[in-house]
């Protein structure tokens, strides 16, 4: 069985992100960008599909495990019977060459450590060639290569570098990794000692900068540095995990690739870096947004590249067996190609979200504001996809016309209260249109609960957006109603799924794990009905289930006690910004 998801921590330099497992296993790594192919790929399979190993040699105990206070520096803590070593993986920030950075250190006694490094390229498929020269070693295929330079002797064998060595207090190796493109001599390794110091300052200078100072500091703190470690500095634009095909259910084939950026993440991640403090960073990511969805409205995809690239074509690959047996292992990602009414919301609360907090205005944000509410007056009442990206049949999908009325509203508010131009009467009809739609069609008034989708039955926990976003108060009887209901029907030992997906509504197999977003919005929606004692609850719960350095995968599974999908996940860590800021404006009750 492989290390479980939690037991990994991440490292990241605002161009890509590897995962470190608890036994000092970088197991995940994709170079130089999140969505390049993956160097290291064990976390989807086994050792000879990439990883870099550095421990103890017999094994070790964890005695500790930390990041640096608000850094991204990692430092684990192994003893055994002999002594006690520390590690610590850090991912400079410079632009140009991706590197990592590995130290470990003697604490006490002497311990001795293993180094074994297995590249692979091209998600473990390619094997390189091996050179060395020296205790410099290159291994390279086609555009790739990747250098080590260390401070101890490793031997090559069957595509692999080993090497055993003795470490004792007060002792230190140095271990650093550069990858370089095609025809670029790789750089020599800075001193260690300057670069783990300066990417120390670096990233708590950048922690200092948050504006929140509740209860929960610690908990949005780490969520913020997940959030801008999972930035593509160049663009802005920020990925909804670093890995892909982690799967929602262990064994089970809903395995996506997450390395991607989804218009919907836009709202929730521009309000959590605006309220955060963070505003050149909101600004950054509204200016990624802008650029990837130019062109006509109806060529709007719901997620786009790091650079905004549209083509991402997925496939499978079959030489990967897939974390825990969890077939297929998928890289790309078809939803590109579906309809999602809800991100015309999105985008345009996304810049209603802006404007309220004082962003800087950008005239080309309202231009395509107007250009797509105009698509959206054309074709709000088709049938689409959900915000959930179904792989089943088009539905009348009752949170995308929420969403949609959204858009309306939001292209009302902007004219009512900041006197931007356009044909608001017609955009005030369009909002009372899907209002009054919604209320009719997506309401059972039998089960006293609006409904996943027109004339169904079952609910969907994308409708506890619906207070939030302003479309009915939190303490309407509908709405009491349907938070009822969704806590009666997805409830999954106190957590929450997002929809029936034994129902077949998706077209994939069964069974996922309860959705770790969805569960905030819940605790939300109890604040919004003066419920803040078991708002803050829920909270509590919530952030309890984070890994010992504090990160959140995109699901849980209570009854295995551990977390499945993509990790880290965004959408996990952007509901806890704002969940903890909203308890800490509200008394308990």
């Amino acid at each position: 069985m492989p290390q479980a998801i939690e037991d990994y921590a991440l490292i990241g330099n605002l161009h890509t992100a590897g995962l470190v497992g608890l036994d000092g296993s970088i197991d995940w790594l994709c170079l130089p960008r999140f969505d390049s192919g993956a160097c290291f790929a064990s976390l989807l399979g086994h050792p000879e599909h990439g990883r870099w190993l550095l421990g103890p040699a017999g094994g070790g105990r964890v005695v500790r495990r930390a990041y640096r206070e608000d850094t991204l520096v990692l430092e684990t803590e192994y003893a055994t019977g002999d002594g006690q070593v520390r590690l610590t993986d850090w991912m400079p920030l410079r632009d140009g060459e991706a590197e990592i950075a590995r130290r470990v250190e003697g604490v006490r006694g002497r311990v001795r450590l293993r180094c074994e490094l297995v590249p692979a390229f091209d998600y473990g498929h390619i094997v390189p060639w091996l050179r060395r020269e020296g205790r410099r070693v290159q291994a390279f295929a086609g555009p790739d290569t990747l250098t080590l330079t260390c401070d101890v002797e490793l031997s090559l064998a069957d595509g692999r570098l080993c090497g055993e060595f003795e470490l004792s207090e007060g002792r230190a190796a140095d271990f650093h990794l550069v990858w370089t493109p095609l025809g670029r001599e790789p750089r020599r390794p800075d001193d260690l000692t300057r670069s783990v110091e300066e990417t120390t300052r670096w990233w708590r200078d950048w922690a200092g900068r948050c504006a929140y100072e509740g209860p929960y500091r610690d908990a949005v703190v780490r969520s913020l540095i997940t959030l801008k470690a999972l930035t593509y500095a160049p663009s802005g634009g920020v990925v909804a995990a670093p890995t892909t095909s982690l799967p929602e259910r262990i064994g089970g084939t809903r395995n996506w690739d997450y390395r991607y950026c989804w218009i919907r993440d836009a709202t929730f991640t521009l309000k959590a870096l605006l309220e955060g403090g963070y505003a050149e960073e909101a600004v950054a990511w509204r200016d990624w947004l802008l650029r990837a969805v130019a062109g006509r409205p109806e060529q709007m995809q719901i997620l786009y590249g790091v650079t905004g690239e549209r083509r991402l074509l997925e496939i499978e690959l079959p030489w990967l067996p897939g974390y825990a047996d969890s077939a297929p292992v998928r890289i790309g990602n078809s939803a590109t190609d579906q309809l999602q009414l809800d991100m015309y919301g999105e985008l345009m609360d996304a810049m209603h979200q802006a404007r309220r907090y004082g962003m800087a205005p950008d005239d080309r944000a309202w231009e395509v504001q107007r250009d797509l509410l105009e698509f959206l007056e054309s074709n709000w009442r088709r049938p689409d996809r959900g915000i959930w990206e179904i792989r089943g049949p088009c539905r009348q999908f009752t949170s995308s016309k929420v969403m949609a009325w959204v858009a309306a509203d939001r292209a009302v508010q902007a004219t009512e209260r900041l006197g931007l131009e356009g044909p608001v009467d017609r955009w005030r009809r369009l909002r009372e249109d899907i209002s009054t739609e919604v209320c009719a069609e997506g309401y059972n008034a039998e089960r006293r609960t609006f409904t996943q989708y027109y004339g169904g039955k079952d609910v969907d926990a994308a409708l506890l957006r619906m207070a939030p976003v302003g479309f009915l108060p939190a303490d309407d009887e509908r709405m009491r109603g349907t938070v009822a209901a969704i806590e009666s029907e997805l409830g999954h030992q106190g957590l929450l799924r997002r929809y029936d997906s034994d129902s077949g509504v998706d077209g994939l197999p069964p069974g996922e794990s309860a959705f770790l977003a969805c569960s905030f919005w819940l605790a939300d929606n109890y604040l919004l009905q003066g419920r803040a004692r078991e708002a803050r609850a829920l909270f509590e719960r919530l952030i309890a289930l984070r890994n010992d350095v504090g990160l959140l995968s995109e699901e849980y599974d209570p009854y295995e006690g551990r977390m499945t999908g993509n990790f880290p996940q965004a959408l996990s860590h952007i509901p806890l910004v704002g969940t903890a800021l909203g308890l800490a404006s509200q008394a308990p009750s």
